[in-house]
């Protein structure tokens, strides 16, 4: 599944009349990016969950054909559900298996497939290094446990595997992930791993122009 549905409030003008996940580095679009890597390591069922603008998202990529993948939606109406929320709702197209879920607005070399093998928990994290925006970090690692708090922290890289038994007692609409993720790993249910590679959260306008310039001297 991939997480397309937020306004992008941050990155300003960018994203008035486009949708976070349609804005384009190295000449293509975030959520391009995730799609051809994820067809390249295995994937190709992608569930895209929509809220604002999201009638250009699936303008844009269509059923997926173009890149060789099936692409579904969970359309969300005009009202994002949040990351939680969002996810649950669309649990009537990922089955009844694990699946991967990954936020359109970052971008990462990360090897998708080496998730295929991470279903033993009902959660498993990719975490990385705190950024600068995120001095403090998420949670901690110990051997591939997720903790709360330990002598290091990571940032969540919105990068998972999920169970969706996570999310099937939820009883409200809207609610965002990291609660829920706390609650499983004070029962010990959630694994990790932590990621040197690249990994940008492109939240704002200067993130993305960073990014463009790293790419072009890079790919």
């Amino acid at each position: 599944m991939l997480l397309a549905a937020g306004r992008g409030e941050r990155m300003g003008r960018l994203t008035d009349n486009c949708p976070k996940p349609l804005l384009k580095v190295a000449g293509r679009s975030l959520i391009e990016h995730h799609i051809v890597a994820l067809k390249q390591q295995g994937f190709e069922d992608i569930v895209v969950n929509l809220a604002y603008l999201g009638d250009q998202i699936k303008q844009t990529l269509g059923c997926g054909a173009q890149w060789g993948v099936n692409i579904a939606y969970s359309d969300e109406g005009e009202q994002a559900l949040e990351t939680g929320g969002g996810i649950s709702k669309a649990l009537p197209l990922l089955g009844e298996q694990p699946f991967l879920v990954v936020n359109a607005d970052v971008w990462t070399d990360f090897p998708y497939a080496s998730l295929l093998n991470k279903t033993a928990d009902k959660m498993h994290l990719v975490l990385v290094n705190n950024p600068p925006q995120h001095p403090q970090g998420d949670f901690s690692l110990v051997a591939d446990r997720v903790v709360l708090a330990a002598d290091k922290t990571y940032t969540y890289s919105g990068i998972g595997v999920f169970h969706p038994a996570v999310f099937a007692q939820s009883t409200t609409a809207i609610f965002p992930l990291a609660p829920l993720i706390r609650e499983h790993i004070l029962h010990a249910e959630v694994g990790g791993e932590s990621y040197a590679g690249e990994w940008t959260d492109v939240g704002t306008p200067a993130r993305l122009a960073e990014l463009e310039h790293k790419l072009k001297l890079t790919l």
